[in-house]
């Protein structure tokens, strides 16, 4: 087992150092958590569906042109992604109105919005997760107004792109989560996508059923959640070798 430096540990991943400069490896854990850590779990093979499901988003993302931190799959859970410098800001994409948009509104959950809503939260889990406005995150300094710019037009682009894949598969994008990051080299600097894209992060309902196949099963107590996640990858195309087995993260070197 590789003996590697761990880097960070989220709720749903760990980033260890890279084989070369400049990069990380990025495994994906069985942990679920909701309602910004107040309920936590385990889901059976999530880490590998996840990993095996952004890896096939985020290929695709990349031959349209989107620029992303992920560069390979390297095994069951893993992946080898760029090192960037993570803007703490999550971008939510609302396409349908769901969860929090439906409630503070009082809209029925599943009505189509006017028009796609983007939403901008500071990423700090002790204060879970505020709304904030454009004014905020130029103001504190967390990106500024052309690094915005650049967000929702990727931001947008992505969407588009999803909605499309998604329909195409029998599947409806409500919302979904994003971060970005700066990828420096030298004095040069690009903003690209990061994090993963998955049931985590994404609402997706059967297009014509409307059931849920995301982590709202989890959220919500609906059950059969691996069983969700299993349909999103099976749609994908994606092929899970032996089934989502364990593979275990390499050891952390203190």
């Amino acid at each position: 087992m590789a003996r590697r430096r761990q880097i960070y540990e989220g709720k749903a991943k760990i980033l260890f150092e890279g084989p070369e400069p400049g990069t990380l490896v990025q495994y994906f854990k069985d942990d679920a958590t909701a309602f910004n850590n107040k309920k936590k779990g385990t889901i059976t093979g999530k880490g590998v569906l996840n990993n095996r499901i952004s890896e096939s988003l985020m290929t695709r993302l990349n031959e349209i042109g989107i620029p992303t931190h992920f560069m390979r799959r390297l095994n069951m859970r893993e992946q080898l992604v760029r090192e960037v410098e993570i803007i703490p800001v999550e971008v939510v994409i609302r396409n349908v109105a769901a969860g929090s948009l439906a409630t503070r509104f009082a809209i029925e959950e599943g009505q189509a919005l006017p028009r796609s809503i983007v939403e901008y939260y500071y990423k700090k889990d002790e204060l879970n997760d505020p709304m904030v406005s454009e004014e905020h995150i130029t103001a504190f300094g967390w990106a500024t107004v052309q690094e915005l710019d650049e967000i929702m037009s990727l931001s947008l682009r992505v969407n588009d792109f999803l909605t499309g894949l998604f329909v195409g598969i029998g599947i409806r994008l409500i919302d979904f989560k994003l971060e970005f990051g700066r990828l420096w080299d030298g004095d040069h600097m690009d903003i690209v996508l990061a994090d993963e894209i998955s049931p985590d992060n994404c609402r997706l309902w059967d297009l014509r059923t409307n059931e849920k196949m995301d982590k709202d099963r989890f959220r919500r107590d609906l059950g059969k959640v691996e069983e969700a996640y299993q349909e999103v990858a099976r749609r994908l195309g994606i092929r899970i070798e032996g089934g989502p087995a364990d593979v275990k993260g390499p050891q952390v070197i203190q």
